[in-house]
Protein backbone atom coordinates (compact mmCIF):
# COMPACT_ATOMS: atom_id res chain seq x y z
CA UNK A 1 0.00 0.00 0.00
CA UNK A 2 1.47 3.28 -0.84
CA UNK A 3 0.97 7.35 0.32
CA UNK A 4 -1.03 9.55 -1.45
CA UNK A 5 -0.56 13.64 -0.49
CA UNK A 6 -3.63 15.53 1.14
CA UNK A 7 -3.93 18.98 2.77
CA UNK A 8 -3.11 19.24 6.45
CA UNK A 9 -7.04 20.37 6.20
CA UNK A 10 -8.25 16.93 4.37
CA UNK A 11 -6.29 15.03 8.13
CA UNK A 12 -9.45 12.85 9.35
CA UNK A 13 -9.28 11.43 13.11
CA UNK A 14 -9.59 13.09 16.46
CA UNK A 15 -5.93 14.69 16.70
CA UNK A 16 -6.26 14.36 20.09
CA UNK A 17 -6.47 11.21 20.59
CA UNK A 18 -4.44 10.28 17.86
CA UNK A 19 -1.81 11.84 20.10
CA UNK A 20 -2.29 11.24 23.65
CA UNK A 21 -3.25 7.75 23.48
CA UNK A 22 -2.71 6.30 19.90
CA UNK A 23 0.92 8.03 20.16
CA UNK A 24 3.08 9.16 17.58
CA UNK A 25 6.72 9.03 16.32
CA UNK A 26 8.62 11.95 16.50
CA UNK A 27 11.94 11.46 13.85
CA UNK A 28 14.41 13.14 12.46
CA UNK A 29 18.61 13.17 11.26
CA UNK A 30 21.40 13.80 12.85
CA UNK A 31 24.50 15.35 11.37
CA UNK A 32 25.80 12.22 9.91
CA UNK A 33 22.66 10.87 8.35
CA UNK A 34 21.75 8.88 11.63
CA UNK A 35 17.78 8.56 11.81
CA UNK A 36 16.23 8.19 15.58
CA UNK A 37 12.78 8.51 16.42
CA UNK A 38 11.00 9.02 20.10
CA UNK A 39 7.14 7.66 20.91
CA UNK A 40 5.58 10.86 21.75
CA UNK A 41 2.04 11.57 23.71
CA UNK A 42 2.33 15.36 24.16
CA UNK A 43 1.95 17.73 21.36
CA UNK A 44 -0.86 19.18 19.26
CA UNK A 45 -1.64 20.25 15.30
CA UNK A 46 -3.36 23.59 14.66
CA UNK A 47 -2.93 26.77 12.87
CA UNK A 48 -0.24 29.64 13.71
CA UNK A 49 2.21 32.46 12.08
CA UNK A 50 -0.47 31.86 8.51
CA UNK A 51 0.73 28.18 8.54
CA UNK A 52 -0.92 24.50 9.86
CA UNK A 53 1.79 24.01 12.71
CA UNK A 54 2.57 20.69 14.67
CA UNK A 55 3.96 21.08 17.85
CA UNK A 56 5.77 18.22 20.13
CA UNK A 57 7.81 18.26 22.99
CA UNK A 58 11.06 16.57 23.65
CA UNK A 59 12.87 16.57 27.01
CA UNK A 60 16.60 17.84 26.62
CA UNK A 61 17.75 14.52 28.23
CA UNK A 62 16.08 12.25 25.48
CA UNK A 63 18.60 11.35 22.70
CA UNK A 64 16.62 12.15 19.99
CA UNK A 65 16.86 15.55 21.19
CA UNK A 66 20.27 15.96 19.27
CA UNK A 67 18.19 14.99 15.86
CA UNK A 68 15.62 17.45 16.33
CA UNK A 69 18.24 20.14 17.19
CA UNK A 70 20.40 19.45 14.24
CA UNK A 71 17.53 18.92 12.11
CA UNK A 72 15.34 21.99 9.83
CA UNK A 73 13.25 19.39 9.31
CA UNK A 74 11.16 16.75 11.61
CA UNK A 75 8.51 13.92 11.39
CA UNK A 76 5.28 12.79 12.99
CA UNK A 77 3.99 9.18 12.36
CA UNK A 78 0.92 7.73 12.98
CA UNK A 79 0.56 4.16 13.23
CA UNK A 80 -2.48 1.78 13.56
CA UNK A 81 -2.93 -0.04 17.08
CA UNK A 82 -0.68 -3.35 15.86
CA UNK A 83 2.15 -1.23 16.54
CA UNK A 84 1.80 -0.57 19.92
CA UNK A 85 4.59 -3.15 21.33
CA UNK A 86 6.57 -0.93 18.74
CA UNK A 87 5.80 2.35 20.31
CA UNK A 88 6.28 1.41 23.86
CA UNK A 89 10.14 -0.25 22.83
CA UNK A 90 10.38 3.30 21.08
CA UNK A 91 8.88 4.89 24.32
CA UNK A 92 11.10 3.06 26.61
CA UNK A 93 14.30 2.86 24.66
CA UNK A 94 16.91 4.67 23.67
CA UNK A 95 18.58 4.98 20.65
CA UNK A 96 21.84 5.42 22.48
CA UNK A 97 21.95 1.67 23.90
CA UNK A 98 20.07 0.19 20.73
CA UNK A 99 19.16 0.64 16.91
CA UNK A 100 15.02 0.88 17.76
CA UNK A 101 14.65 1.03 13.78
CA UNK A 102 16.11 -2.73 13.61
CA UNK A 103 14.53 -3.90 16.40
CA UNK A 104 10.62 -2.66 15.36
CA UNK A 105 11.50 -3.62 11.64
CA UNK A 106 10.91 0.08 10.24
CA UNK A 107 11.18 0.51 6.97
CA UNK A 108 12.46 4.08 6.84
CA UNK A 109 11.75 6.38 3.29
CA UNK A 110 12.66 9.49 2.86
CA UNK A 111 10.91 12.83 1.63
CA UNK A 112 13.77 15.23 0.67
CA UNK A 113 15.75 14.63 3.90
CA UNK A 114 13.19 13.86 6.68
CA UNK A 115 12.96 10.48 7.40
CA UNK A 116 9.59 8.63 8.23
CA UNK A 117 8.56 5.13 8.30
CA UNK A 118 6.99 2.93 5.85
CA UNK A 119 4.86 1.04 8.00
CA UNK A 120 2.64 4.67 9.31
CA UNK A 121 -0.50 5.26 8.00
CA UNK A 122 -0.54 9.07 8.34
CA UNK A 123 3.43 11.50 7.90
CA UNK A 124 3.19 15.26 8.79
CA UNK A 125 6.29 16.27 7.33
CA UNK A 126 7.20 19.90 9.34
CA UNK A 127 10.05 22.50 8.48
CA UNK A 128 10.47 23.75 12.18
CA UNK A 129 9.58 27.14 12.60
CA UNK A 130 10.35 28.36 16.08
CA UNK A 131 11.06 26.45 19.49
CA UNK A 132 11.12 27.21 23.37
CA UNK A 133 12.48 25.92 26.06
CA UNK A 134 10.40 25.50 28.76
CA UNK A 135 11.18 25.77 32.40
CA UNK A 136 9.86 26.49 35.37
CA UNK A 137 8.89 30.40 35.13
CA UNK A 138 6.77 29.15 31.99
CA UNK A 139 4.16 27.82 33.98
CA UNK A 140 1.15 29.76 35.77
CA UNK A 141 -0.38 26.29 37.14
CA UNK A 142 3.06 25.58 39.65
CA UNK A 143 1.08 22.32 40.35
CA UNK A 144 2.41 20.81 37.02
CA UNK A 145 5.62 21.25 38.11
CA UNK A 146 5.68 18.49 41.12
CA UNK A 147 3.56 16.05 39.09
CA UNK A 148 5.41 16.43 35.77
CA UNK A 149 8.66 17.39 36.70
CA UNK A 150 9.53 15.98 39.92
CA UNK A 151 12.45 17.60 41.84
CA UNK A 152 15.91 16.95 41.83
CA UNK A 153 15.46 15.88 38.22
CA UNK A 154 13.27 19.12 36.66
CA UNK A 155 13.89 17.40 32.69
CA UNK A 156 11.70 19.95 31.42
CA UNK A 157 10.49 19.42 27.98
CA UNK A 158 11.52 21.78 24.57
CA UNK A 159 8.67 22.58 22.09
CA UNK A 160 9.20 22.44 18.65
CA UNK A 161 6.63 24.05 16.48
CA UNK A 162 7.37 22.84 12.62
CA UNK A 163 5.24 24.13 9.33
CA UNK A 164 2.99 21.02 7.87
CA UNK A 165 4.26 21.09 5.03
CA UNK A 166 3.61 17.60 3.42
CA UNK A 167 0.67 15.45 4.58
CA UNK A 168 0.86 11.89 3.81
CA UNK A 169 -1.53 9.05 4.07
CA UNK A 170 -2.32 5.40 3.16
CA UNK A 171 -5.96 4.84 2.42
Amino acid sequence: MSFREIAPTEITGNMIKMISEDWMLVTAKDETGRVNMLTASWGSIGFAWRMPIAMCMIRRSRFTHKFIEYSDTFSLTFFDESYREQFNLCGKESGRDIDKIAACGYDVLHEGETPYFEQARLVLICRKVAQKYFDADAFIDKDIIDSVYPAPKRDFHDLYFGEIVKVLVKD
